[in-house]
């Protein structure tokens, strides 16, 4: 079953929510999503951002954890800017990309940051299934 997720424009200068761009029919990893809005520049460009999230609630010690071993390069490679979000509860990345009319080429891009996204995540979890331990100790 998909999941409708409505594109908001954001106000640069209310925070607030102005107009509908298009609505995007996402099928997998949806629950990754923490939310996701566009804004416009100074310069009338317009950036799609994405705020991603782990599907769970994750343990103190994990939340260090999975930061530590999250490679944010593979979005960087790709010409995405990307930021952690510390202020989340779980941890939570935000992504900027180009924003285009184009919906086909919107949710492709959407789909592909997802699935790189997803991927990382089930990487980072295999590499600190057995770090409990040392995460506990540092606290």
């Amino acid at each position: 079953m998909d999941t409708i997720i409505v594109v908001m424009q954001k106000s640069k200068k209310t925070g607030l929510f102005e107009k509908e761009l298009q609505t995007l029919n996402i099928s997998k990893y949806e629950q990754y999503i923490l939310n996701i809005y566009a804004l416009e520049e100074d310069n009338n460009e317009i950036f799609l951002n994405i705020k991603l999230t782990t599907p769970k609630d994750v343990l103190d010690w994990e939340y260090n954890a999975i930061y530590d071993h999250y490679d944010i390069g593979i979005f960087e490679k790709l010409g995405y800017t990307i930021k952690e979000c510390e202020e989340e509860y779980n941890p939570t990345w935000e992504i900027s990309l180009n924003y285009t009319d184009n919906e086909i080429q919107l949710l492709n891009n959407v789909n592909n940051i997802l699935q790189l996204h997803f991927d990382e995540l089930e990487e980072v979890y295999n590499i600190i299934k057995d770090k409990e331990g040392e995460y506990k100790n540092e606290e």
